[in-house]
């Protein structure tokens, strides 16, 4: 593994020198632009290792992208080669559907303290609730972004991660998502504790992810990249492409469904993925992912 082998994957040509938050937030950034959440690999008869080396030669050899475990656990190695204090977090992922979150960890997150102060790194969400930069660890404080505001609650030392939702502007309304989903204000995104975790607690998880009938990852086929302005995703054979604050705090959603032989050209084209194997496009839950 080699670090300017990541590098030129992400396209990033800046300064590493120095361990500081302004080249964390740069390489950061560069990577959620440069590699997809997705869960690809399961709908072409793949398994998803969770191993360094492997998801090293799966991202930025292959050039593909992944989940929270494999985006994560890829950075925690770059940003600790490069000289940062870094920890792995286990968070639960909020189901609004169900108002409920799982009884277990379902989502690896990173916890980088700099200068005194702690900061929440996570490459791993995807779709419109991926944070753009590392977000101080602080409760009850608005940290405004470009996808939105982002904040942190804490209570009686749980973490809740929230995202205050814009109004959309849907170009095609009878594709969205259902009108429940659409009329929230404020989204949980997932809650966590500040409890050091080791890659190895996450192997069940992992496997249960992948082969769980019930499992979201399993019942729908995601790929989602962000943009210079804006995210896009592809799920199932739903595309759909956000431009964040296109009016004053209205985001703009264009939503269309793919034929199965635009799927490839459109996953090459608009994600800058090739796969090996056959690709099979699943969308069979209802829970919403926007």
């Amino acid at each position: 593994m080699d670090i300017k082998e990541y590098f030129a994957r992400i396209s990033y040509q800046g300064s590493h020198n120095k361990p500081d938050l302004a080249t964390m937030s740069d390489i950061f950034q560069h990577h959620i632009q440069a590699v997809p959440f997705e869960n690809l690999s399961i709908h072409c008869g793949e398994r998803i290792e969770l191993d360094l080396k492997a998801t090293y030669n799966k991202i930025v050899r292959k050039k593909r992208g992944g989940w929270c475990m494999e985006n994560n656990y890829l950075l925690s190695w770059v940003l600790k080669t490069l000289g940062y204090n870094v920890t792995l977090l286990g968070a639960k992922v909020y189901v609004p559907e169900l108002d409920a979150y799982p009884e277990e960890i379902d989502h690896l997150l990173l916890r980088v303290d700099l200068d005194g102060k702690s900061y929440i790194v996570d490459a791993g969400f995807g779709m419109a609730y991926q944070m753009w930069q590392p977000m101080e660890l602080i409760s009850g404080t608005d940290q405004p972004q470009t996808p939105g505001v982002f904040r942190f609650q804490e209570e009686n030392g749980i973490w809740y991660f929230e995202k205050v939702r814009r109004k959309q502007w849907v170009l095609n309304p009878s594709t969205s998502t259902s009108p429940n989903v659409e009329n929230e204000v404020c989204r949980r995104v997932y809650l966590f504790t500040l409890q050091p975790r080791d890659i190895e607690e996450f192997r069940g998880c992992n496997a249960h992810l992948q082969t769980a009938p019930d499992s979201l990852f399993v019942t729908k086929s995601i790929c989602s990249l962000q943009t210079a302005d804006g995210v896009r995703a592809l799920v199932g054979w739903k595309l759909t492409e956000i431009k964040y604050n296109y009016r004053d705090n209205m985001d703009l959603v264009e939503i269309r469904m793919l034929a199965d032989e635009e799927i490839e050209k459109t996953m090459r084209e608009k994600f800058n993925v090739t796969l090996d194997k056959k690709f099979v496009p699943v969308n069979t839950s209802r829970l919403s992912l926007f």
